[in-house]
């Protein structure tokens, strides 16, 4: 039984690789023809569409020794027509009669026989249309005088014999190929049958792979006896144990990256505090209005801080899809400008420049005020912190439709376009090293998603790397608030 699966083996191992050839063989000899052909007609093209040769022979035309200046510009140009005696020659012909005047081949003392383009050339047409026969390519241009007559025409012909050299050598290389393949084959069907009789060695090195904590291992059994569902039902105790373990693996990064995650959602407002807090200590005389507005801009991020933390808390509950959300009709472009004024001081320090303007004077919307205001933060946060220092912040808003639009645009490190389709994943981080440096855990982005899908909204991310990111957030006109929004 053995021997005969080593026979069947064998022979589909070398039916395989004499059907893949066959059809390699095809492909590739069409191909070298193809773009044989296709790499004459193209440069023929290009050098008859050389106006200072063309000038030339006009002009050579009506010279009493046409044919030898004609000869002499021709041979000026072969290197570009790729003129090789032994398969392209040129041709001068007679303009009226299509006879032999001159050639590239000194020992030619006729030009092949009139072609369909020879033919056309000699009516006053340029022919550079393929060969009635797939034996030869040719090229014919009459040569118009000044007087427009056609005095003569240059004829281009390549017998394809290059073509047919490269095509045979192709064959040769492929039945070389084939013999090798012969050889492989027959190794392979050789070691392939041994195993295949033996899947209860399999079984066994798949369980020492287990043991030793490797779980990829899976075992090939096509047979449907006790053998084969016992190693059918191995593999799937080993995938199962494997996604177990990685599941777990999953959930204990997850709450480790957690308190991170904490950490850098609370640490914005908390530096918003401290930079107006330190300010109001270090300036006694601060004006009473500035000072109140300072005083303002610290009560909102505490109250935003205990948001945060909520939102947190709570984020179990968006993936629930029972998360609460307050539902207040407010002015956004009132919370963009207290976003603005709380980030401002923090860009500044670091050099940035910060621009704010609208298209128009924004329509209200309807929503979670506090949770708005949580998404323009990270957005403009994010752009703060991953623009280097001496960029610029820009951040307008605009109407369509029945939305309204916020953009935050920077000119910041960019995002990589493989990163882009992962940037809203929760704790995906671009740039690992980088954002943990900044106190970054990726959890920002996806807060985001959340809090504008639950207001029938959504966020766009269009980046460059070195160049900058732009963050588009829109949010239905208060009243026209579509499926999903609060």
């Amino acid at each position: 039984m053995s021997v005969s699966l080593r026979a069947k083996l064998v022979f589909i191992m070398v039916l395989l690789i004499i059907l893949l050839m066959t059809v390699v063989l095809v492909f590739l000899t069409r191909g070298v023809s193809d773009f044989y052909t296709d790499e004459f007609y193209r440069r023929m093209e290009a050098v008859f569409s050389d106006r200072d040769m063309t000038d030339a022979l006009r002009e050579a035309a009506g010279e009493p020794d046409a044919v030898d200046r004609m000869r002499e510009i021709l041979d000026v140009y072969a290197g570009l027509l790729g003129i090789d005696i032994g398969t392209r020659n040129y041709y001068i012909l007679d303009g009226g009669t299509g006879a032999f005047l001159a050639g590239s081949d000194p020992e030619a003392a006729r030009a092949p026989a009139a072609t369909r383009n020879v033919l056309r050339a000699l009516t006053g047409e340029t022919a550079f249309g393929s060969g009635g026969s797939r034996e030869y390519m040719d090229v014919a241009v009459p040569i118009i005088a000044a007087d427009g007559r056609a005095r003569f025409v240059v004829y281009i012909y390549d017998n394809r014999q290059t073509a047919r050299n490269q095509s045979a050598e192709i064959f040769r290389l492929i039945i070389e190929a084939v013999a090798v393949g012969f050889v492989i084959s027959a190794a392979i069907s050789l070691i392939l049958s041994k195993a295949l009789l033996q899947p209860i060695q399999g079984i066994t090195k798949a369980a020492e792979a287990m043991a030793g904590g490797d779980f990829s291992r899976e075992i090939s059994v096509e047979s449907n006896d006790e053998i084969g569902t016992l190693a059918r039902t191995f593999n799937m105790m080993a995938s199962q144990i494997e996604s177990t373990l990685e599941e777990l693996k999953k959930a204990e990064r997850l709450r480790r990256e957690f308190v991170a995650n904490v950490s850098h959602e609370l640490r914005t407002p908390l530096t918003g505090i401290r930079t107006y807090a330190e300010t109001l200590a270090e300036n006694a005389d601060i004006p009473e209005e500035t000072a109140g507005e300072f005083l303002r801009v610290i009560l909102n991020e505490s109250d935003r801080m205990a948001n945060i933390v909520r939102d947190l808390l709570e984020l179990s509950r968006f993936d629930a899809g029972s998360a609460e959300l307050k539902s207040e009709e407010f002015s956004i472009e009132r919370s963009i400008r207290d976003v603005y004024t709380a980030i401002a001081l923090d860009a500044r320090k670091r050099g940035h420049e910060m621009n704010i303007g609208m298209e128009r004077e924004l329509p209200t919307v309807r929503g979670d005020r506090a949770r708005i205001e949580q998404v323009f933060m990270n957005v403009l946060t994010n752009a703060v912190k991953y623009t280097p220092a001496g960029g610029r912040v820009d951040i307008t808003g605009g109407v369509s439709g029945d939305s309204v639009w916020v953009r935050v645009s920077d000119t910041g490190i960019g995002i990589p376009p493989e990163d882009m389709l992962r940037v809203f994943d929760r704790f995906y981080r671009v740039d690992k090293a980088r954002t943990r440096e900044s106190g970054g855990t990726g959890l920002g982005l996806s807060i985001a998603r959340e809090i504008i899908a639950r207001h029938g909204g959504k966020i766009d991310i269009d980046s460059s790397p070195g160049v900058g990111t732009s963050v588009t957030i829109s949010l239905p006109i208060s009243g026209k608030t579509r499926g999903g929004a609060v």
